[in-house]
């Protein structure tokens, strides 16, 4: 039975975080997500979790510089000390409510010395993860939208998480980046399945709900379930306005519960 999770960073980001648990937990979601929850303090959050009896599947490391245009910092050569700290920072906000996962972000950088500082600090994330019982996840994000980020595709992600050799190490594996970067979105999930720690799913090309657009996502849930996937997929959109008015393709796909009509 195929289940949602609400992207936090999208879906109802006009409220506070407790807040937004709330409505995705009344709406039907099955989990939240969140992209960088940390002005919320982690015992505010963890008890807005428990009030709406979800778990939280993912929170992202801290992207930097935002004002200068960073988007992460795993990668980016001379900084792995701010790095190592935005890592510990993420996994320890992550232990305290209860994440299954970090998505440790790249950053925008090009070139050899990133892809070594980048193994560098996912093993560093994984060896602190683990002491916690946390995945890491690492996610490629598409050219067009992001034409600096380092992590591009699903097979330079499967290269790096094979050297890295961590068993915590996994791919996020985003519908929507993959479906605008190499196609084929089932045939690629399919070939990286057994790396795969989270999917994500949007409309393409203009990252909406899933019930429009080029990809078929009634039919690639369905192939999922039978991949035998069982956890939440992140419904990581963008609305048009009001969150609950965008629901629509939650009901055609089974009603407010989330899972998918048979």
């Amino acid at each position: 039975m195929t289940t949602f999770s609400a992207n936090l960073g999208f879906l109802w980001s006009d409220r506070p975080l407790p807040e937004a648990i709330h409505a995705a937990r009344s709406a039907g979601f099955s989990a939240v997500e969140c992209h960088w929850p940390y002005e919320t303090p982690a015992e505010t959050l963890r008890e807005a979790l428990q009030e709406a009896s979800l778990p939280i599947v993912s929170l992202n490391t801290k992207r930097g510089h935002v004002e200068e245009g960073e988007f992460g910092l795993a990668a980016l050569t001379g900084r792995q000390g701010e790095s190592e700290h935005a890592i510990k920072e993420a996994i320890d906000y992550a232990a305290l409510v209860s994440a299954r996962a970090v998505h440790v972000m790249a950053g925008n950088a090009f070139g050899p010395d990133a892809h070594i500082v980048y193994v560098q600090n996912l093993r560093f994330a994984a060896r602190v993860a683990a002491k916690r019982g946390i995945e890491v996840l690492i996610e490629p994000l598409n050219a067009r939208d992001n034409p600096d980020y380092f992590l591009r595709t699903t097979e330079q992600a499967i290269r790096i998480i094979d050297e890295v050799a961590e068993d915590n190490v996994k791919l996020m594996f985003d519908c929507y980046h993959v479906g605008r970067t190499e196609g084929h979105v089932f045939d690629r999930l399919r070939a990286v399945f057994p790396y795969v720690g989270h999917i994500q799913f949007a409309s393409i090309p203009d990252r909406g709900t899933p019930d429009h657009g080029r990809l078929d996502y009634r039919l690639l849930f369905e192939q999922i379930d039978e991949l035998g996937w069982t956890r939440p997929l992140g419904a990581e959109y963008k609305t048009a306005g009001d969150t609950g008015a965008s629901l629509g393709w939650m009901r055609s796909y089974g009603g407010t519960s989330g899972s998918l009509a048979r």
